[in-house]
Protein backbone atom coordinates (compact mmCIF):
# COMPACT_ATOMS: atom_id res chain seq x y z
CA UNK A 1 0.00 0.00 0.00
CA UNK A 2 1.54 3.43 -0.86
CA UNK A 3 2.95 5.58 2.04
CA UNK A 4 0.63 8.48 0.47
CA UNK A 5 -2.92 6.40 0.73
CA UNK A 6 -1.39 5.25 4.40
CA UNK A 7 -1.38 8.76 5.58
CA UNK A 8 -4.12 10.12 4.69
CA UNK A 9 -6.12 7.16 6.11
CA UNK A 10 -4.21 8.40 9.33
CA UNK A 11 -5.17 12.01 9.20
CA UNK A 12 -9.04 10.71 7.88
CA UNK A 13 -9.39 8.65 11.46
CA UNK A 14 -7.53 11.52 13.96
CA UNK A 15 -10.04 14.11 12.41
CA UNK A 16 -12.95 12.11 12.99
CA UNK A 17 -12.35 12.21 16.28
CA UNK A 18 -12.82 15.62 16.22
CA UNK A 19 -16.07 15.74 14.24
CA UNK A 20 -19.93 15.47 14.90
CA UNK A 21 -20.51 13.42 11.83
CA UNK A 22 -18.69 11.75 9.05
CA UNK A 23 -16.94 13.11 6.27
CA UNK A 24 -15.47 12.15 2.86
CA UNK A 25 -13.69 13.43 -0.39
CA UNK A 26 -12.21 12.08 -3.51
CA UNK A 27 -8.87 11.83 -1.85
CA UNK A 28 -9.76 9.29 1.13
CA UNK A 29 -11.93 7.58 -1.08
CA UNK A 30 -8.86 6.75 -3.03
CA UNK A 31 -6.95 5.57 0.10
CA UNK A 32 -9.71 3.74 1.29
CA UNK A 33 -10.22 1.90 -1.91
CA UNK A 34 -6.43 1.38 -2.00
CA UNK A 35 -6.38 -0.04 1.28
CA UNK A 36 -9.31 -2.34 0.61
CA UNK A 37 -7.51 -3.95 -2.44
CA UNK A 38 -4.65 -5.33 -0.08
CA UNK A 39 -4.52 -8.87 -0.98
CA UNK A 40 -3.88 -10.92 1.95
CA UNK A 41 -3.89 -14.21 0.86
CA UNK A 42 -4.99 -15.84 -2.26
CA UNK A 43 -8.28 -15.27 -1.59
CA UNK A 44 -8.89 -12.78 1.16
CA UNK A 45 -8.59 -9.26 0.65
CA UNK A 46 -8.66 -6.37 3.29
CA UNK A 47 -11.86 -5.53 2.14
CA UNK A 48 -13.62 -8.59 3.25
CA UNK A 49 -12.68 -7.86 7.22
CA UNK A 50 -14.11 -4.17 7.30
CA UNK A 51 -17.36 -4.82 6.97
CA UNK A 52 -19.11 -3.78 10.60
CA UNK A 53 -22.89 -3.21 11.08
CA UNK A 54 -22.66 -0.81 13.85
CA UNK A 55 -19.90 1.38 11.59
CA UNK A 56 -22.66 1.25 8.97
CA UNK A 57 -25.83 1.92 11.09
CA UNK A 58 -24.47 4.60 13.14
CA UNK A 59 -22.07 6.67 10.92
CA UNK A 60 -18.45 5.08 12.37
CA UNK A 61 -15.97 4.74 10.24
CA UNK A 62 -14.07 1.66 10.53
CA UNK A 63 -11.04 2.20 9.48
CA UNK A 64 -7.68 1.85 11.24
CA UNK A 65 -5.45 4.20 12.27
CA UNK A 66 -2.06 1.99 11.55
CA UNK A 67 -3.06 0.45 8.45
CA UNK A 68 0.08 -1.32 8.20
CA UNK A 69 -0.08 -3.20 11.03
CA UNK A 70 -3.46 -4.05 10.49
CA UNK A 71 -2.29 -5.49 6.76
CA UNK A 72 0.66 -7.27 8.93
CA UNK A 73 -2.09 -9.12 11.45
CA UNK A 74 -4.61 -9.80 8.71
CA UNK A 75 -1.66 -11.46 6.46
CA UNK A 76 -0.71 -13.67 9.29
CA UNK A 77 -4.90 -14.55 10.10
CA UNK A 78 -5.42 -15.30 6.31
CA UNK A 79 -2.53 -17.25 5.12
CA UNK A 80 -2.01 -19.21 8.06
CA UNK A 81 -5.71 -20.10 9.38
CA UNK A 82 -7.91 -19.08 6.63
CA UNK A 83 -6.62 -20.29 3.48
CA UNK A 84 -6.12 -24.05 5.29
CA UNK A 85 -9.78 -23.64 5.92
CA UNK A 86 -10.45 -22.28 2.96
CA UNK A 87 -9.02 -25.34 0.48
CA UNK A 88 -10.49 -27.82 3.39
CA UNK A 89 -13.61 -27.26 3.07
CA UNK A 90 -14.61 -24.25 0.53
CA UNK A 91 -16.20 -21.06 1.28
CA UNK A 92 -15.22 -19.50 4.74
CA UNK A 93 -18.02 -16.86 5.87
CA UNK A 94 -16.50 -13.73 7.47
CA UNK A 95 -19.23 -12.13 9.90
CA UNK A 96 -16.97 -9.98 12.18
CA UNK A 97 -13.35 -9.07 11.81
CA UNK A 98 -11.39 -5.97 12.25
CA UNK A 99 -13.15 -3.07 14.49
CA UNK A 100 -11.67 0.16 14.96
CA UNK A 101 -11.42 0.90 18.77
CA UNK A 102 -14.42 3.57 18.68
CA UNK A 103 -16.63 0.88 16.94
CA UNK A 104 -15.16 -1.62 19.16
CA UNK A 105 -15.99 0.65 22.35
CA UNK A 106 -19.73 1.50 20.91
CA UNK A 107 -20.57 -2.13 20.31
CA UNK A 108 -19.47 -2.95 24.53
CA UNK A 109 -20.73 0.30 25.91
CA UNK A 110 -24.22 -0.36 24.23
CA UNK A 111 -24.27 -4.25 24.44
CA UNK A 112 -23.53 -5.50 21.03
CA UNK A 113 -21.25 -8.27 22.55
CA UNK A 114 -18.08 -6.83 21.53
CA UNK A 115 -15.58 -7.40 24.52
CA UNK A 116 -13.45 -4.05 25.87
CA UNK A 117 -10.54 -2.41 23.52
CA UNK A 118 -8.03 -3.61 26.38
CA UNK A 119 -9.66 -7.48 25.77
CA UNK A 120 -9.22 -7.14 21.68
CA UNK A 121 -6.09 -5.57 21.84
CA UNK A 122 -4.24 -7.75 18.91
CA UNK A 123 -8.10 -9.38 18.40
CA UNK A 124 -10.39 -7.49 17.13
CA UNK A 125 -8.67 -4.54 16.70
CA UNK A 126 -5.39 -5.65 14.64
CA UNK A 127 -4.07 -2.48 14.84
CA UNK A 128 -3.45 -2.67 18.40
CA UNK A 129 -0.48 -4.86 19.94
CA UNK A 130 -1.32 -6.59 22.95
CA UNK A 131 0.49 -5.91 26.32
CA UNK A 132 3.35 -7.86 25.77
CA UNK A 133 4.08 -6.24 21.84
CA UNK A 134 2.52 -8.98 19.94
CA UNK A 135 0.60 -8.27 16.86
CA UNK A 136 -2.63 -10.52 16.23
CA UNK A 137 -6.06 -10.70 14.25
CA UNK A 138 -9.12 -12.63 15.15
CA UNK A 139 -12.33 -12.67 12.34
CA UNK A 140 -15.72 -14.33 13.64
CA UNK A 141 -16.21 -16.90 10.62
CA UNK A 142 -18.93 -19.70 9.82
CA UNK A 143 -17.52 -22.67 8.27
CA UNK A 144 -20.84 -23.68 5.42
CA UNK A 145 -19.63 -27.56 5.33
CA UNK A 146 -20.19 -28.09 8.95
CA UNK A 147 -23.28 -26.85 9.72
CA UNK A 148 -24.81 -28.38 6.53
CA UNK A 149 -23.42 -31.90 8.33
CA UNK A 150 -26.43 -34.21 9.79
CA UNK A 151 -24.56 -34.28 12.91
CA UNK A 152 -24.37 -31.16 13.46
CA UNK A 153 -28.05 -30.51 12.62
CA UNK A 154 -29.23 -32.94 14.59
CA UNK A 155 -26.76 -32.20 17.54
CA UNK A 156 -25.46 -28.59 17.40
CA UNK A 157 -22.57 -29.48 18.65
CA UNK A 158 -19.45 -27.58 17.61
CA UNK A 159 -16.93 -29.70 19.49
CA UNK A 160 -16.10 -31.58 16.33
CA UNK A 161 -14.88 -28.94 14.26
CA UNK A 162 -12.78 -27.32 17.06
CA UNK A 163 -10.79 -30.46 18.13
CA UNK A 164 -10.13 -30.90 13.44
CA UNK A 165 -8.81 -27.78 13.37
CA UNK A 166 -6.98 -27.95 16.45
CA UNK A 167 -5.27 -31.40 15.40
CA UNK A 168 -4.51 -29.82 12.21
CA UNK A 169 -3.45 -25.39 12.88
CA UNK A 170 -1.97 -26.72 16.38
CA UNK A 171 0.95 -24.54 15.92
CA UNK A 172 -0.94 -21.48 14.06
CA UNK A 173 -4.35 -20.74 15.68
CA UNK A 174 -3.93 -18.54 19.27
CA UNK A 175 -7.77 -19.36 20.43
CA UNK A 176 -11.46 -19.92 18.99
CA UNK A 177 -14.65 -18.80 21.13
CA UNK A 178 -17.59 -20.67 19.50
CA UNK A 179 -21.34 -19.36 19.74
CA UNK A 180 -24.73 -20.92 19.65
CA UNK A 181 -25.56 -19.70 16.17
CA UNK A 182 -24.15 -21.10 13.01
CA UNK A 183 -21.34 -22.71 15.15
CA UNK A 184 -19.87 -18.71 14.58
CA UNK A 185 -16.43 -18.82 15.95
CA UNK A 186 -14.13 -16.16 16.77
CA UNK A 187 -10.43 -17.51 15.47
CA UNK A 188 -7.59 -15.59 16.66
CA UNK A 189 -4.20 -15.56 15.12
CA UNK A 190 -0.99 -14.29 17.12
CA UNK A 191 2.31 -14.01 16.13
CA UNK A 192 3.56 -15.04 19.81
CA UNK A 193 2.85 -17.11 22.70
CA UNK A 194 -0.68 -18.32 20.75
CA UNK A 195 -2.43 -18.93 23.71
CA UNK A 196 -3.84 -22.94 22.24
CA UNK A 197 -7.34 -22.69 23.76
CA UNK A 198 -10.62 -23.31 22.52
CA UNK A 199 -14.19 -22.34 24.88
CA UNK A 200 -17.47 -21.42 23.90
CA UNK A 201 -20.38 -19.20 25.03
CA UNK A 202 -22.82 -21.61 23.46
CA UNK A 203 -25.62 -22.66 26.11
CA UNK A 204 -25.09 -25.83 24.98
CA UNK A 205 -21.77 -27.22 25.31
CA UNK A 206 -20.71 -24.34 27.38
CA UNK A 207 -16.58 -25.00 28.71
CA UNK A 208 -13.55 -24.73 28.08
CA UNK A 209 -12.50 -27.50 25.72
CA UNK A 210 -8.81 -27.66 25.75
CA UNK A 211 -6.15 -25.09 26.52
CA UNK A 212 -1.96 -25.31 27.02
CA UNK A 213 -1.23 -27.34 29.94
CA UNK A 214 -4.59 -29.44 29.29
CA UNK A 215 -4.50 -33.29 29.34
CA UNK A 216 -6.09 -33.48 26.05
CA UNK A 217 -4.37 -30.81 24.18
CA UNK A 218 -1.78 -32.91 23.28
CA UNK A 219 -2.68 -36.03 21.06
CA UNK A 220 -4.86 -37.15 18.34
CA UNK A 221 -8.64 -36.54 19.10
CA UNK A 222 -9.60 -37.65 14.99
CA UNK A 223 -12.21 -39.77 17.05
CA UNK A 224 -14.27 -36.77 17.76
CA UNK A 225 -14.78 -35.79 13.89
CA UNK A 226 -15.21 -39.35 11.35
CA UNK A 227 -15.97 -37.92 7.83
CA UNK A 228 -14.26 -34.92 8.31
CA UNK A 229 -12.53 -34.42 4.50
CA UNK A 230 -8.86 -34.48 4.28
CA UNK A 231 -7.36 -31.68 5.40
CA UNK A 232 -5.69 -29.47 2.62
CA UNK A 233 -2.87 -27.39 4.40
Amino acid sequence: MESRHIKTLQEFVRAQSELDAPSANRRVLEALEAFGRERLSTNFFMRDFLYSEISAVHGIPNIPSHPELAIEAGQGLCQDLLEPLHRTFGRVVVRSAYRNPVVNAFGGDFGFNCGSNERNRAKHIWDWRAKDGSIGATACIVIPWFIDTKQYQDTRDWRPLAWYIHDHLRRQYSEMVFFAKNAAFNLTWRKDNPLGKISSKARLYQETLTEHGADNHSGDHSSHYPGFPEFKG
